[in-house]
C-alpha cells in the first residue's frame, strides 16, 4: 500500500537555485508529502543524483534509458499524485510549453494526468523576455499553476525579479493547489491493526479473522492528513505503507509492551485490532498429539484499550472498536463506558461479516452520544471519517 494522495514528483531543472529545492524536499516530507526527485540531465551539475538519493530516501532516475523494462516515465507518471517542478528554467519552461519529451522529466510530465505546479528562477531579463512570458501564460492556460518568482539578490551582483522563492511560500502554494487539509499535521497517532494470536503449542494457535486492512486503511489516511502515524501490526505480513512506521507483533502481550513504550507520546490512540480475550494458560514447546489435543485451560489477557484508557493524559483522543453479533448497540455503549473511549465503532459481525472484506457497515458512536450509521462503505471512507470525529474531539 501507499499513501495515496501524497505521492510527489519533484521536477529539478539546471539552474543554480537547484540547491534550495533540497529544502523543498524536507519540507515536502514534514508535511506528510512522499518525493521522488527528478532531475534534468544538466541539473546533475549542480546537484548530484546521490544528494536527491539521500534526501528522499528513495532512487533517483536522471534518463529516460535507465532501467527500460520498468518504463520509469509511465511509472512516475502513473504513481504521482502531483508535480512539482523547482526550479523551472527558462528553457525547461520552453520545452514543457512545445510539449517536448526530450529528457525523463519531460516525458514524465507528459504522460501524467496530475496537477502541475511550476516554480521559476532565472536571471530578470530571462524572466520577462516575451518568449518566457507567452511561455507561461501558454502553460497557464492548460491548466498548470505558474509560481510568480521572488524580486532579491541573484547570482552575482544583479537584484530584480526571478529569485527562487522561499520554501515556505513555495510549500503554502502547493498545498493551496493540492487542496488537502494536513489537518493533523503535527499530530501523533498510534493505531493497532489486526488480530492477535496466543500459541497452544509449537504449530497451533488461538486467534481470529481480523485481516487487519481497517488499522490500515485508518494508518494511510492519518498520513495522507499530515500525522506522524505508528501502526502495531499483529499478524499482517503482506501490508506495508510507505511513511509509515509499522511494528509487527503476534501475541497480546508483544502489543501491550509496545503500547505502554509508545502510548504517552500519542496524541490519538486507535484499537482498531481484534485482541484475543483469552490465552492456554500453559504453552507446550513442541506439538501436541492428537491424543494429547483434547482441552485448553485458558486465562484472561488483559484488556489492553482498559489500561491504555485509565492512564490516558488530558487531551488524548482514544478510539475503540467492537464486533458482536447481538445486541451491538446496546453491547457497544457499555464496553465504552467500561472501557474509557472517546469514539467507538460496532459492526454486526454474524456469519463472519466484515472480516477481511473491504466493505464495512457499522455505527459510529461517540462519549456525548452522538451516532452515526455507516452503510456498506469502504474502510477507506470509514477511516476518514472516524478522523473527522478525532478532529472534533480534539476541537
Amino acid at each position: 500500500m501507499s499513501a495515496s494522495g501524497r505521492e510527489v514528483v519533484l521536477g529539478v531543472g539546471a539552474g543554480i537555485a537547484a540547491y534550495k529545492a533540497c529544502d523543498v524536499v524536507r519540507r515536502l516530507q514534514d508535511h506528510g508529502f512522499l518525493v521522488t526527485v527528478v532531475p534534468t540531465p544538466s541539473s546533475l551539475n549542480f546537484v548530484g543524483a546521490a544528494t536527491w538519493e539521500a534526501l528522499s530516501g528513495r532512487e533517483v532516475a536522471t534518463q529516460v534509458w535507465e532501467n527500460i523494462p520498468g518504463v520509469a516515465h509511465v511509472r512516475l507518471a502513473q504513481e504521482a499524485d502531483f508535480i512539482l517542478i523547482a526550479p523551472a528554467t527558462a528553457d525547461l519552461i520552453s520545452r514543457l510549453a512545445q510539449g517536448r519529451a526530450d529528457d525523463l522529466l519531460t516525458n514524465v510530465v507528459l504522460a501524467s494526468g496530475a496537477p502541475i505546479m511550476v516554480v521559476p528562477a532565472m536571471h530578470p531579463h530571462m524572466w520577462t523576455n516575451p518568449g518566457t512570458m507567452e511561455n507561461v501564460q501558454m502553460l497557464r492556460s492548460r491548466g498548470f499553476t505558474i509560481l510568480d518568482p521572488d524580486i532579491g539578490r541573484l547570482t552575482g551582483p544583479d537584484v530584480g525579479v526571478g529569485r527562487f522563492p522561499d520554501t515556505a511560500r513555495i510549500i503554502e502554494n502547493f498545498e493551496g493547489m493540492v487542496g488537502t487539509t494536513a489537518d493533523l499535521l503535527g499530530r501523533k497517532i498510534l493505531i493497532t491493526a489486526g488480530g492477535t494470536r496466543e500459541p497452544i503449542d509449537a504449530v497451533r494457535y488461538i486467534g481470529n479473522r481480523s485481516s487487519g486492512k481497517q488499522g490500515f486503511a485508518i494508518a494511510q489516511a492519518a498520513f495522507a492528513r499530515g500525522a506522524d502515524v505508528e501502526l502495531i501490526a499483529a499478524n499482517c505480513p503482506d501490508l506495508e505503507i510507505e511513511g509509515v512506521h509499522i511494528t509487527r507483533v503476534e501475541t497480546t502481550q508483544e502489543m501491550q509492551t509496545v503500547l505502554e513504550a509508545r502510548f504517552d507520546l500519542c496524541d490519538i490512540l486507535v484499537m482498531c485490532a481484534a485482541v484475543a480475550d483469552a490465552k492456554p494458560a500453559y504453552v507446550h514447546e513442541g506439538k501436541l498429539s492428537k491424543e494429547e489435543y483434547t482441552s485448553i485451560s485458558l486465562i484472561k489477557n488483559p484488556d489492553l484499550l482498559a489500561e491504555m484508557s485509565s492512564r490516558r493524559r488530558e487531551g488524548q483522543v482514544l478510539v475503540g472498536f467492537a464486533a458482536e453479533t447481538q445486541d451491538h448497540l446496546e453491547s457497544a455503549r457499555a464496553k465504552m463506558e467500561r472501557k474509557g473511549v472517546d469514539i467507538l465503532y460496532v459492526n454486526d459481525v454474524t456469519g463472519g461479516a466484515i472480516f477481511g472484506s473491504d466493505i464495512t457497515s457499522g455505527t459510529i458512536l461517540t462519549r456525548s452520544g452522538g451516532k452515526m450509521e455507516v452503510n456498506d462503505a469502504a474502510k477507506d471512507t470509514l477511516a476518514d471519517v472516524l478522523l473527522d470525529h478525532v478532529l472534533f474531539q480534539l476541537g
